[in-house]
């Protein structure tokens, strides 16, 4: 059934409106969804409230590319890149850096 899981956080984030965990976890399936700008405002808060989650901050800078809002998308990236690399999450580090490469490409051809 279409949108079971975003609803299935929704009604988690009703228990703990602030958890990073569910925060992410349904950014991510509206981000899945193509409802970038709705999943943008759960990855903010899942970044506001767990500053060291690397892989929110690469999802909510994917959500602000996808919006066209490559400045903000930039400085979200940066930050995620230095929280990646001192929790030592290379994988993450190495996602972001393909997604800063996608964002300098349609920079240039702009």
């Amino acid at each position: 059934m279409e949108g079971s899981r975003s609803e299935m956080f929704r009604k988690l984030l009703e228990r703990d409106s602030e958890n990073p965990m569910v925060l992410y976890s349904l950014g991510n399936e509206l981000f899945k969804e193509r409802r970038y700008s709705e999943a943008r405002k759960y990855l903010s808060r899942a970044v506001e409230n767990k500053q060291d989650y690397s892989v929110a901050y690469r999802m909510l800078g994917r959500a602000l590319y996808e919006l066209g809002e490559d400045a903000e998308a930039r400085r979200v990236f940066e930050r995620g890149r230095e929280v990646a690399a001192s929790n030592g999450d290379l994988q993450t580090v190495k996602e972001i850096d393909v997604f800063v490469r996608r964002l300098e490409r349609r920079e240039a051809g702009s």
